[in-house]
């Protein structure tokens, strides 16, 4: 695998769910990533999420989607438990913060999330993993317990050298703005759902 990161600061991150390792990473584009690393984490099984970034769900607090509350519940279980949390630069399931919002507007208009991204001409998630496991690689992991409802995600960070023993879910409990959206998911993208809540 070509590599496309390169490993470029670290500095101390205190944070209101405790305090974390903080390395960015710049990959082949320009583009800088962040891991938030939290205890010991040579040993087996650490657990981990690997979050796309999302500025008007996890800035701005739009509720449009769950990305914020999955971002907050994972940097919880992470602070408590140990482990890391990547986050990438993969706006809007890749397309980017201008077509998320062009997606937005046609998601108003009544197309669903899958739809709205196909009639702009992009795939349903054209978000690519391998960064992020080279970033795993780079923190010495290669056993991790997921925290994610996405099947693809386990699939795109399954094909590279990190083994995944454990899904972890994300039970987020929907509101009236995002509940089509979560069933988008679910029932387009494979995601994971409970009967107490989406799992994603």
């Amino acid at each position: 695998m070509e590599t496309k990161i390169r490993r470029k600061e670290t500095a101390n991150l205190p944070t209101e769910y405790g305090g974390f390792t903080a390395i960015v990473y710049e990959d082949n584009e320009g583009l800088h990533h962040i891991a938030l690393v939290k205890g010991d984490i040579s040993k087996k099984d650490v657990l981990v999420r690997v979050h796309s970034e999302c500025l008007t769900g996890d800035v701005l607090h739009s509720l449009r989607c769950d990305c914020r509350q999955q971002l907050e519940k994972s940097l919880k279980l992470i602070a408590k438990q140990g482990g890391v949390l990547v986050y990438l630069r993969q706006e809007g399931r890749g397309i980017g913060l201008l077509n998320k919002i062009k997606a937005y507007s046609l998601q108003d208009d009544g197309l669903d999330t899958v739809e709205a991204n196909e009639k702009l001409g992009f795939k349903a998630d054209m978000r690519d993993y391998s960064i992020g496991v080279q970033i795993l690689a780079d923190l010495g992991l290669k056993r991790i317990r997921l925290l994610t409802n996405n099947p693809k995600k386990i699939e795109g960070l399954g094909k590279y050298s990190i083994k995944i023993v454990e899904r972890v879910p994300l039970i987020i409990k929907p509101n009236t703005i995002n509940k089509k959206y979560l069933e988008a998911k679910k029932e387009k993208l494979g995601h994971y759902l409970e009967d107490k809540g989406f799992v994603g």
